[in-house]
């Protein structure tokens, strides 16, 4: 997914830009309304993030203008401003939606993939590393061509891991960008939702593509071939009818 960020603070863009690239946007940033404007309308992107207070051209004004030219991109308002009338201006002007600051992440990325379901964008998102693709709008994965039912968080760490495969990623930033400022209460958190990845991506297919780098973090290595533990024993997808391979090996944490 393509996102447009226009923002005029260049740390909080920056800092959105990086969460946003662990759930698989990618995302462009324009400083202020009227070269915010130019690449809405020059660029091709899917969504379109708008803050209000832009040197220039307000936020308002920004969105107005795009539609008036014909652009249905879909916008998103992203502001402090938060009285009624601020909101009836946002969604008056063209905008889709309207989220307030200070806001959670995953709410944000929750209404992101709303508006690219309701505007029918499933095939510009998503990547491939080795055999499992995965699609962050629908928030579904494939390996070898079975879909693998995730949980939301689980597709989060997911892909925090192959958004950046073969490089460590190291506990703390899992954290930040899945759970932001607010660390969880549970410690080994991330152990947890690595080893419920690893007995659901990896342990049927045969593969053992997260890897732990002992006292450093995490890495996906696409192709890293069989894991290693007990024999093998049978096991009956019954979703897809297939006769998959899982292993009961522990692995390291």
């Amino acid at each position: 997914m393509r996102i447009l960020l226009i923002e005029r603070r260049a740390r909080f863009a920056n800092t959105l830009r990086q969460k946003l690239a662990a759930e698989g946007f990618h995302t462009e940033r324009a400083p202020d309304g009227r070269s915010g404007l130019r690449r809405a309308l020059d660029g091709d992107h899917d969504v379109i993030v708008l803050d209000v207070l832009l040197a220039g051209l307000n936020g308002y004004e920004v969105c107005a203008r795009i539609r008036a030219a014909g652009r249905t991109t879909p916008v998103l308002i992203l502001t402090a401003k938060d009285g009624e009338h601020d909101i009836a201006e946002g969604l008056e002007s063209g905008a889709d939606d309207y989220l307030v600051k200070p806001f959670a992440f995953p709410v944000l990325v929750a209404r992101l993939r709303a508006l690219l379901r309701r505007s029918g964008l499933h095939t510009s998102a998503g990547w491939q590393v080795g055999d499992l693709r995965m699609d962050p709008v629908s928030m579904r994965v494939w390996r070898g061509g079975v879909e693998i039912g995730l949980t939301a968080k689980e597709f989060s760490v997911l892909a925090c891991l192959t958004r950046e495969a073969d490089r460590v990623v190291t506990k703390p930033e899992i954290i930040e960008r899945i759970w932001e400022k607010q660390s969880p209460r549970r410690t080994n958190i991330v152990e947890v939702y690595i080893s419920a990845l690893r007995r659901k991506i990896d342990r049927p297919f045969r593969q053992a593509s997260i890897v732990t780098v002992r006292g450093a973090g995490y890495k996906f290595v696409a192709g890293a071939g069989p894991a290693r533990g007990v024999p093998l024993q049978k096991c009956r997808d019954r979703d897809h009818g297939q006769i998959l391979w899982n292993t009961f090996a522990t692995e390291p944490n």
